[in-house]
């Protein structure tokens, strides 16, 4: 199976994002978290170890500080990420349409993907009040993806796509990580998820083949996707939900998971298409964390500076689950933009255990 003509694929027309206005330096985090655990003296001593080590300069947070201290219950911190990521999700999306020259009614298809709160209406239904969006409008909100979320989303709406060619489809994830911190949990996986997790939203536009591009649209093409699912590893990562609320699931085997699979998994789906890694110009990747990112780049076999958008969306604001893959091809459109018709590579891994993978053609 070759690689689809030109006029046969779908394009991704803009990026947009919106972070909370609350940013905080890791040395200002890190003092809070001392403060909070300061009767626990090991974890505190873990804890500053752990989070040098995540390699995160800063991070945005849905709250200030002081507000946390009053989320003293599931609820609370629910109720936080519904009025803080409807505001957050209404600006990332329109920031994207902006971008196209399109308009809230402009959208026939919107895919809303999140994992750190729930709400049923789902977010995507207040936004379509918010925004005035078209009542035909057809929601796909999905639950439970974490961390691949972003890949699997782009993916989910080039498969609507191709059955709507002329429809325009969006993206949006909105991502709160900051209010599932359990305060009581010791654990190095909350120690290692209270330095490494950020707050942000991120909306991708996506044109269908049919659609008049227009000059506005300056995205990369959806030339196929992959899905590819590890049986039996459902504890790799995940939240444990209880009254308390989202509890982190962060195994050490996420790293081996990219070690064990990524490289073949990849090669497999290039070659599907008649393709191999070499010629692969670009590699746009979730930031899960420094040890993902050092055996990512092995198994790609690619230097450093190939993911140097990664790492920098890394440093600069954490790992913001399914949001962040989108930050990261925001910020390679502006700043580390391929040649024009170079192939690229969108992937992600999360719960499942699982990956998700997309080519580009820039």
């Amino acid at each position: 199976m070759g690689v689809p003509s030109r006029e046969e694929i779908m394009r991704i027309a803009a990026v947009g994002k919106a972070l909370p206005p609350h940013y905080y330096s890791q040395d200002e985090l890190l003092a809070e978290f001392r403060s909070l655990w300061s009767d626990n003296p090991s974890s505190a001593r873990r804890l500053e170890q752990l989070h040098r080590r995540v390699l995160v300069g800063g991070r945005y947070l849905a709250l200030p500080l002081e507000e946390y201290y009053e989320l003293a219950t599931f609820g609370q911190a629910n109720n936080a990420w519904i009025r803080v990521g409807e505001v957050l999700g209404a600006a990332a999306l329109l920031d994207a349409l902006e971008q196209c020259r399109a308009t809230p009614r402009d959208v026939d298809a919107l895919f809303f993907v999140s994992v750190t709160g729930i709400s049923a209406p789902s977010l995507d239904a207040r936004l379509i009040n918010r925004l005035q969006m078209s009542p035909t409008l057809r929601r796909v909100p999905i639950f439970g993806l974490g961390c691949v979320a972003g890949a699997a989303g782009i993916a989910r709406a080039a498969d609507y796509l191709r059955a709507y060619p002329d429809h325009l489809a969006v993206l949006l994830s909105v991502e709160l990580c900051s209010l599932t911190l359990q305060r009581e949990d010791f654990s190095i996986a909350n120690l290692i998820a209270s330095g490494l997790f950020g707050d942000g939203a991120a909306a991708v536009v996506l044109e269908g083949a049919e659609r008049d591009h227009g000059a506005a649209a300056t995205g990369p093409r959806i030339l196929a996707t992959k899905s590819i699912f590890y049986p039996d590893t459902e504890k790799v990562m995940g939240w444990d939900i209880s009254e308390r609320g989202f509890r982190v699931v962060l195994s050490a085997e996420v790293p081996e998971m990219v070690r064990t699979h990524l490289r073949h998994d990849v090669d497999a789906f290039l070659a599907e298409h008649g393709l191999e890694r070499s010629q692969i110009v670009s590699w746009v990747a979730h930031p899960g964390g420094p040890r993902v990112l050092m055996e990512m780049a092995e198994a790609l076999e690619v230097g450093s500076d190939v993911l140097e958008p990664t790492w920098r969306s890394l440093r600069e604001v954490g790992n913001l689950s399914s949001a962040s893959v989108l930050l990261v091809l925001r910020d390679t459109m502006e700043s580390y933009r391929p040649p024009a018709g170079s192939l690229g590579v969108l992937l992600a891994m999360g719960p499942g255990f699982c990956s998700e993978l997309v080519l580009l053609r820039w």
